[in-house]
Parts: C-alpha cells; structure tokens; sequence
C-alpha cells in the first residue's frame, strides 16, 4: 500500500472526526478507529492509568504504539484506509505532557498521504462525555496545535466544511477521486 492511500482525519476534539469515519466505514472504506477512545476504554475495563487525565504520557506513549501498529496493518489493506487520528496526534500529545520534539518522535518519513483532512472547531456540535473530559477551549488549543505541527511537517491541510456527515464523506471521497 502507497503512503498515498493513508488518509488522516485529524482536528479538533468533537468536531465530527468519528462519526465521519462510521460513515467513510458504511460505504465499504477501510477505517480506523481513533486510538486514543480505543486506550480509554481498554484503560477504564483494566482500571489502568493511561488514561488522557490521569497520565497524559502514559497515555501518549500508548497512543503512538497502537498507532504505529495500526500503519503497520494498514500495509495489508487495498484502496484507501482513513484513519480517525493517529501517529502525528499522539506525537502532539507526547509533546504537550513532555516537550517531546514532535520531528524526534515521529522521524522523518511521511506516515500518511501529504494531504491531510482537518476537522476545525465546531461548538454547535461538541459534546463533553465519560471519556471527552476536557472543554470546548481546551479543544480548540489541541485543534491549533496539530495544525502547526501538520504544517511544521510537512503535511498540506484540506478543512472539513461544517457539513452533514453523508455530505462530509461526499466531500472527502471527491477530493480523492480528484488527485
């Protein structure tokens, strides 16, 4: 599988990356699921501690990993594969709890294709929960952060309009058949 096939939908916590990617997943694309809610739930069955607000480097660290792994089984996959976050993200989280240089991190291959999809604040639909802990600033501050480190690496963003989810997808879908 090309880099190229690796799309990264990334942005702001509650912007609609999930439900995206459900819908990406109903129309028969290859999808993965974030890490980060994949950690939290197998931390909170487990009662671990990597969890985002307990230890954000715990959980950082483990995001990487399961990221990584998850590019790894991507490989095996034809057609594009979307990703509901992934290594780059985990890298900004390691950089935040530790001041990890995210180009140490991450290395410097490209891990997905150089467009990246980015999902900006969006408060009419953001929802705190059990696991989305943090408020709507606390997002948009994350939101800026993997914007600038997209563009530190080299990555070119594409933003999500602030659309219905089968027109997102609609979007997403055309501007790949147009590369």
């Amino acid at each position: 599988m090309s880099m190229n096939q690796r799309i990264l939908i990334s942005g702001c916590s509650g912007g609609g990356k999930s439900a995206l990617i459900d819908e990406l997943g109903r129309r028969g694309q290859s999808t993965v699921a974030e890490p980060g809610r994949r950690i939290v739930a197998e931390e909170k069955v487990g009662r671990g501690t990597a969890l985002p607000w307990v230890d954000l480097e715990a959980f950082a660290r483990r995001a990487i990993m399961m990221a990584d792994e998850d590019l790894q089984q991507a490989t095996q996959k034809d057609g594009f594969v979307f990703f509901d976050r992934g290594l780059i993200d985990a890298a900004v989280a390691l950089q935040v709890a530790t001041g990890a240089d995210i180009h140490d991190t991450l290395g410097p291959e490209k891990h997905y294709a150089t467009n990246v999809f980015l999902a900006p604040p969006w408060p009419e639909i953001f929802a705190q929960d059990e696991d989305r802990r943090h408020g709507f600033d606390d997002a948009v501050a994350e939101y800026e952060r993997l914007a600038i480190a997209l563009q530190e690496l080299g990555y070119s963003i594409t933003l999500l309009p602030k659309m219905s989810i089968k027109k997102r997808a609609d979007f997403v879908l055309e501007r790949l058949e147009g590369q």
